[in-house]
């Protein structure tokens, strides 16, 4: 089955490698295969990773685009000790993201970095409160 992508006017998405930019109507694109595909929404650039769950949705995000995502291993699972030791709280995401990265389930995987940036910055606000 295809997955249909809605696109407005200007919108970017990565198919593969390559950038595509919508013109200025809205498309709709019914995309068939196995290939990295990410909405401009999710795209996540390097220097707007500028938090320690920021920066590990980043290297999921390298690891679903690379044609060798293993690359990306040492560096992410050198993160998330830190991560982990630093924040505890956080662990039970990272089991269920770890599975998803070693099983090969990158975008799954990427949909729960999401989630794990916003629990991330719940604990900041709560200790700015503090």
């Amino acid at each position: 089955m295809a997955l249909v992508i809605d696109l407005k006017p200007g919108e970017k998405i990565l198919i593969g490698d390559a950038v595509i930019t919508n013109d200025s109507h809205r498309s709709r694109l019914h995309i068939s295969g196995d290939t990295p595909i990410l909405r401009e929404k999710d795209v996540m650039k390097e220097e707007k990773a500028d938090t320690p769950c920021k920066k590990i949705y980043f290297l999921i995000q390298c690891m679903y685009l690379a044609r060798n995502p293993k690359e990306y291993y040492d560096t992410y699972f050198n993160l998330i000790k830190e991560v982990q030791h630093a924040a505890p709280k956080l662990s039970f995401m990272f089991l269920s993201i770890n599975e998803k990265i070693i099983e090969g389930h990158y975008y799954k995987a990427l949909k729960e970095g999401k989630e794990l940036i916003k629990l991330e910055q719940e604990l900041i606000d709560h200790a700015i409160a503090g």
